[in-house]
């Protein structure tokens, strides 16, 4: 049998250069400094944790969830300095790890889609929360590192070492997210539903969209299997907010009708 260990290090590549995760990051810092100058025009000052924007246009507001497009757009949003470096600082490190091997475009989809599923969890669980952030799309990145350690196990040098490092990282963030969330005041609470989603979104849409290096029968089966879990879970949250609108606050500005 032919020694494969560490094909997947092989991979890295900056042709094309992994500008994604680079540009959206740039967009989000220049989102926060927008934000960052009103607020302190307004009040004079904004803390490590906040406050959030909550009357930007861009925030996920149960309130108005018939403006769809705050599902994607609060990820641009940030609750403060902490917030804002962290979110930038994992991404980047996380995200262009990933585009060296898989490319932009794979990227692309898995933190959108990370994004996406880290506010449809929160509307059905925390439904009268707002959200800022784009910890959804880190944490897709995060599980999509997992993905590609599944897909690319044989071609990887110390797999191992990857799973437990991604998995403390995840035990840890979310311990704290959790603690915060039922231990903080109305101002400092975390939703960890988006952590979730994201992290669901980016193991199971990493499977199916990231490069395999060398497909297996059983990898076959995992990634057909990762689809359907997909398709039917998000399909499920979507129709949950599209049918069922008295679950949710009831809208400020536009009525939901089915």
């Amino acid at each position: 049998m032919d020694q494969v260990d560490g094909e997947y290090t092989e991979e890295y590549s900056c042709m094309p250069p992994p500008l994604f995760m680079f540009a959206i990051s740039l967009i989000e810092i220049g989102i926060f400094a927008y934000h960052t100058h009103f607020h302190i025009k307004e009040r004079g000052w904004v803390g490590i944790n906040g406050p959030a924007p909550i009357e930007s246009v861009l925030i996920y507001n149960p309130k108005r969830r018939c403006e769809a497009w705050r599902y994607l757009t609060y990820m641009l949003v940030h609750s403060g300095w902490v917030h804002i470096c962290n979110n930038v600082l994992m991404q980047l490190f996380l995200g262009v790890l990933l585009e060296m091997v898989h490319k932009w475009w794979r990227v692309l989809i898995v933190y959108f889609a990370g994004v996406v599923a880290g506010s449809l969890a929160t509307s059905v669980t925390d439904p009268e929360y707002y959200l800022a952030g784009a910890s959804g799309g880190v944490y897709a990145l995060i599980t999509a590192h997992m993905a590609t350690v599944i897909l690319n196990w044989s071609e990887m040098e110390l797999p191992w070492v990857r799973v437990l490092l991604f998995s403390s990282f995840c035990v840890l963030d979310v311990g704290i997210a959790i603690y915060y969330r039922y231990t903080g005041d109305g101002s400092n609470k975390v939703g960890y539903a988006a952590h979730f989603g994201g992290a669901l979104a980016g193991l199971l849409l990493g499977i199916h969209v990231l490069r395999n290096l060398r497909p297996q029968k059983w990898e076959t089966i995992v990634w057909r299997v990762s689809i359907v879990i997909w398709i039917v879970l998000a399909g499920v949250v979507i129709a949950w907010n599209i049918f069922y609108p008295s679950y949710f606050p009831p809208s400020d500005i536009c009525k939901l009708s089915v």
